[in-house]
């Protein structure tokens, strides 16, 4: 296994993108009193400067250092047990306290909003990674910590509320009786976009406190970086050739963070990229099946309508064991990227995601979280150049890198439905889905809309 130094720096794709990133649009509702965000300035420089290089700083590159870098391995047993024909790297991420790769952007965030003066970081979670994340980093650095948690996430997994209120938090479900987004929003709703629009909601109303999101924003996924900066360092380690890289997807940042340095390293020497190829939750699919255009980011509606591939803010997403990949749209820069046709996607089933993640556990003897079951499954059809129609039959010819984003030991309810033949999947439907997507403005780059850049 080889283990070099973690990343000083992170590394950027922006200047590597074909056009722009269109522009943020202000929705009607921005005019509501008080619901606002605000960035410290360094985010919001990560997030519109063409530099490629960014110094992490020192007390980031710290806390980095006791769980990076992290282990990257031939996956030889399970290759055998999913039949592949060209070898399986995997790069696993949830050897820290939050169990995730969510820690790597928690820190960086929670350090520069500290620097800045606030006092608490709000935020909503889904399946609980980023919560444990945030309340860990608020920890270190010295801050509270109030978190939203889908309701039906946190009922399933009480024991993340557990571990983040170990760590100091403060842990709501989410719909909660705390907000007016909440008390407005339909009986039974239940997505990570309502806790989102909470937090927005309390944080804007909290002297000292301050909203943050730990997945789709540029920012965030700037700061997983690491994760692709040290498996490209790894793997030429190991000598070995791969020719596709494949995360799972919610909003974005795990597949961002071991895709992107791949794409940069790329451009930077002037060779084709390997195939890239996003793993999203059959139940949420915006990459395959959702439209390119401006949409809300929660439910509040008062942030930016950014340019993003959606299935429609609206859309009542299903209940489902792919928890974070559980979110309506994919982050701006990874929609532009697949507008591009520079990265590819796939839907992937409960049920496959969970059997992928029980033979990997079975063969590799580590438990994957729902949502890198995702990825091993993608993983596994490149590998064994098995049939995929959501990604036009792809396989791999060389080798095939992935991201285990996470642990799934407090995911161990999913298991137990999967090995009593509890679980099932439902395709999501059209009628659904085109009525949550009637409306949106698609998203077009600015050359193509005559916009300035």
């Amino acid at each position: 296994m080889i283990t070099p130094q973690p990343p000083t720096t992170w590394r950027s794709v922006l200047p590597h993108l074909d056009e722009p990133l269109p522009p943020d649009r202000t929705p009607p509702s921005a005019g509501r009193d008080g619901v606002q965000v605000n960035l410290p300035m360094e985010l919001v420089r990560q997030s519109v400067l063409p530099r490629e290089h960014w110094d992490i700083p020192a007390e980031v590159a710290d806390a980095y250092r006791s769980f990076r870098p992290t282990p990257l391995w031939r996956a030889r047993a399970f290759e055998r047990a999913v039949g592949a024909r060209v070898p399986i790297y995997v790069k696993y991420e949830g050897g820290n306290i939050s169990g995730s790769h969510k820690l790597n952007t928690a820190l960086a965030q929670a350090y520069y909003y500290a620097k800045a003066g606030v006092r608490e970081l709000v935020s909503g979670t889904g399946a609980g990674q980023w919560g444990t994340a945030l309340a860990a980093a608020c920890a270190l650095f010295g801050m509270k910590c109030t978190i939203f948690m889908v309701d039906g996430s946190l009922r399933r997994k009480p024991y993340r509320g557990t571990l983040m209120r170990t760590l100091g938090a403060t842990v709501h479900a989410s719909p909660s009786t705390l907000t007016d987004v909440a008390a407005q929003s339909e009986a039974g709703v239940n997505s990570l976009s309502l806790a989102i629009g909470e937090a927005v909601e309390y944080a804007a109303r909290t002297e000292g406190a301050a909203f943050c999101i730990g997945s789709g924003e540029t920012y965030s996924i700037l700061h997983q970086s690491v994760i692709g900066l040290e498996s490209i360092d790894q793997l030429a380690g190991l000598e070995a050739d791969i020719d596709a890289v494949v995360g799972c997807v919610g909003a974005g940042s795990n597949f961002g963070g071991i895709a992107l340095p791949f794409l940069a390293a790329s451009a930077t020497a002037g060779t084709p990229a390997p195939l890239l190829l996003a793993a999203e939750s059959a139940t949420t699919p915006k990459l395959t099946r959702g439209t390119y255009a401006y949409d809300r980011t929660d439910a509040t509606g008062t942030g930016p309508m950014e340019a993003m591939y959606t299935i429609g803010s609206s859309y009542p997403i299903p209940d489902s064991h792919s928890a974070g990949l559980r979110f309506h749209g994919a982050a701006k820069i990874l929609s532009a990227l697949r507008h591009r046709d520079r990265i590819a996607a796939t839907a992937v089933g409960q049920v496959d995601a969970l059997d992928a993640g029980r033979l990997f556990t079975r063969s590799e003897m580590v438990l994957p979280a729902p949502e890198s079951g995702h990825a091993l499954a993608a993983a596994a059809r490149l590998a064994s150049g098995g049939a995929d129609a959501n990604s036009g039959r792809l396989r791999a010819e060389k080798g095939v890198v992935v991201c285990v984003s996470g642990h799934g030991y407090l995911d161990l309810g999913a298991y137990q439905q999967l090995l009593d033949g509890e679980l099932s999947d439902a395709a999501p439907d059209a009628e659904q889905l085109r009525r949550a997507m009637t409306g949106l403005q698609p998203a077009q780059a600015p050359a193509e809309t005559g916009a300035p850049a």
